[in-house]
């Protein structure tokens, strides 16, 4: 069954049409720039665009970087925060006129490890970690979700734990990747003791820099 999978991030919002069964993309991705300021309006546009791009009628799932319930947002640390309670799954339907499912993108990040990916036939704990703009989280317990974990927002060293050690601290503070290294590996251990995971999955913007 092929699926229109729009993930909405704070430079870019991308599209393409995916076979749900094997998680393969079934065109090239369609990158759209986040518009600034990145309001619910502004952000349901490029939606319309993409859905119009791909002459979509079926089927879309959006992925968003804040805690999704029932298709409610209810945070922003790295959205506009006019966010704040907009029914995001309404107001996409309305605009594009299809059926939406919206949900944490850091959770679909698990989702998809977990169907297709490292994390597949994992018994216990696994935890998926993604690095970017900020830090997002998704937690498996026997292939089970514990949707909206938002582990990135820990307390460390007196503050929160993703702004010192997302790779937008990295290229905020310009540490070289041993500094960096050193803090993400503090914040790794913290995780680790809290939650004991079985396996960490990490991936992520972070990732197609090193």
């Amino acid at each position: 069954m092929a699926i229109l999978g729009i993930d909405i991030g704070g430079s870019g919002i991308k599209g393409a049409l995916v076979d749900a069964e094997s998680g393969e993309l079934l065109t090239d991705r369609k990158r759209i720039e986040t518009p600034q300021p990145a309001t619910p309006t502004a952000v349901a546009e490029v939606i319309k665009e993409l859905v119009d791009h791909f002459e979509w009628t079926g089927s879309v799932g959006c992925t968003f970087p804040a805690i999704i319930r029932n298709g409610v947002v209810h945070s922003a640390a790295n959205v506009d925060k006019s966010w704040i309670g907009t029914d995001a799954k309404k107001l996409f339907e309305a605009k594009t006129g299809c059926n939406v499912t919206v949900i944490n993108d850091a959770d679909a990040a698990g989702i998809a490890e977990m169907v297709f990916g490292a994390g597949r036939d994992v018994p216990g704990v696994v935890i998926v970690l993604t690095l970017g703009t900020g830090i997002g989280s998704a937690l498996f317990v026997d292939g089970h979700l514990a949707p909206n974990t938002e582990l990135g927002h820990l307390e460390m060293n007196g503050g929160d734990a993703e702004q010192q050690t997302a790779d937008s601290a990295r290229d905020r503070e310009d540490l070289g990747w041993k500094a960096w290294g050193k803090r993400l590996n503090q914040y790794f251990q913290m995780v680790e003791f809290l939650l004991s995971p079985d396996l960490f999955i990490v991936g992520g913007g972070v990732s197609k820099k090193h």
